[in-house]
């Protein structure tokens, strides 16, 4: 009964333990609960918009012109390879290689005492045969008065004749022979023919230079300069039918260096081959392109651009909009507020930006700015792009 008792005792006092430690509890969580919920207004006040800063360009709609894209080479519309015509000691190298010279401009120097010699002793000998020609046209004078005078003879005339037509020809070939030891000695100066931009020197100074050494170096054009570049007999049909071949000044032409930046002068074709290249069945093209920078080499790789047809309103976004995967090409545009992908097939690549033959319409405001940030369906807070604008 004792025992009895006691147990009731004891679940007594753990029930009131219990009790106690509930009611302690949930005045603890009561007064968490208030706290947070004055509290969480202001958290809410403090914390920051989900949406992703972008900048936009709007895609606009503009007239781009069809051009045929073609792998070409730069030519320099005047090579001069510069030789010695003379045989020669080289005495001295008169130009810095690479630099832009000038039609006249001294490159190389001979040495010239040989030479001098040899023009004083044509004129030596030029003079030796004046007096011998003065000498024989007195004689003939005098053998035709005795001839008249019935005191010479025929014979005597005709010889006089004879060795003043033989003086005369003496004179000649020594007036040339003349001529031939200034030229030469003229020689002795190389100097440019035409302006443009010249290349390392072959032979430097103290050696021996002729006619058989080679070119000595080699001077280029530089402003304007021409592009060739092969078109096959389909894309030449396309002009043809565009009515083109009928005033070819009026196509013009674009360049890309081999890196795809875009060389900013624009070219003319001027000439279209008269025959079919019988190995490749392509007909040679050649446009020309102001170079007054210098910026197009002679022999250099390039790509071109020729129009071909009337120009076409066509979608146009930079470059830097276009994102490439597995599916294809893709950009990302802001509607209500949020990222959309919209799958796009580009064109061909303008100085403005990138054509789009498909997927967008013009008028779509599509992300160039934040776009490691943005992924499909995303919220977005969309400002122009100062990247492009130049803001």
């Amino acid at each position: 009964m004792a025992f009895h008792d006691n147990n009731e005792r004891v679940g007594c006092e753990n029930r009131q333990r219990r009790g106690v430690m509930g009611s302690s509890m949930r005045q603890v969580i009561c007064a968490a609960l208030v706290v947070f919920a004055l509290c969480s207004p202001a958290l809410a006040q403090q914390q920051p918009s989900t949406a992703v800063a972008v900048g936009v360009v709007k895609a606009e709609r503009m007239p781009i012109a069809k051009a045929g894209d073609f792998v070409g080479r730069v030519e320099a519309i005047s090579r001069v390879e510069i030789q010695a015509r003379i045989t020669g000691f080289l005495e001295e190298v008169l130009f810095k290689e690479g630099e832009l010279i000038k039609e006249g401009s001294p490159l190389y120097r001979i040495e010239k005492g040989l030479f001098e010699a040899q023009v004083r002793q044509a004129e030596g000998a030029l003079e030796r045969s004046q007096a011998a020609k003065a000498l024989s046209a007195l004689q003939l004078s005098r053998a035709e008065e005795l001839v008249e005078k019935q005191a010479g003879t025929v014979v005597a005339r005709d010889q006089a004749r004879a060795q003043d037509q033989q003086a005369e020809g003496a004179v000649m070939a020594d007036e040339a022979n003349l001529a031939t030891a200034r030229i030469n000695l003229g020689y002795t100066d190389i100097v440019a023919p035409i302006t443009g931009k010249i290349g390392r020197t072959n032979i430097t100074k103290g050696n021996v230079v002729s006619p058989a050494s080679g070119p000595l170096t080699v001077i280029v054009s530089q402003d304007p300069m021409y592009v060739s570049f092969p078109v096959s007999q389909r894309e030449f049909l396309r002009a043809q039918a565009a009515g083109r071949q009928v005033d070819i000044g009026n196509i013009k032409a674009r360049l890309r260096f081999a890196d795809g930046t875009a060389y900013q002068q624009e070219g003319n074709v001027n000439f279209v081959d008269v025959q079919v290249d019988r190995n490749t069945d392509t007909i040679l093209v050649r446009a020309t392109f102001p170079n007054p920078a210098g910026a197009l080499i002679d022999g250099q790789f390039v790509r071109i651009e020729v129009e071909r047809g009337k120009p076409e309103e066509k979608v146009v976004i930079p470059q830097a909009a276009l994102i490439a995967d597995q599916e294809g090409v893709y950009v990302f545009t802001v509607e209500d507020g949020k990222a959309t992908v919209k799958r796009v097939k580009p064109g061909s690549a303008t100085d403005t930006g990138a054509v789009i033959d498909q997927g967008l319409t013009g008028g779509e405001l599509v992300i160039v700015d934040g776009l490691l940030l943005v992924r499909p369906g995303i919220e977005v807070r969309a400002t122009p792009s100062r990247t492009l604008s130049g803001g």
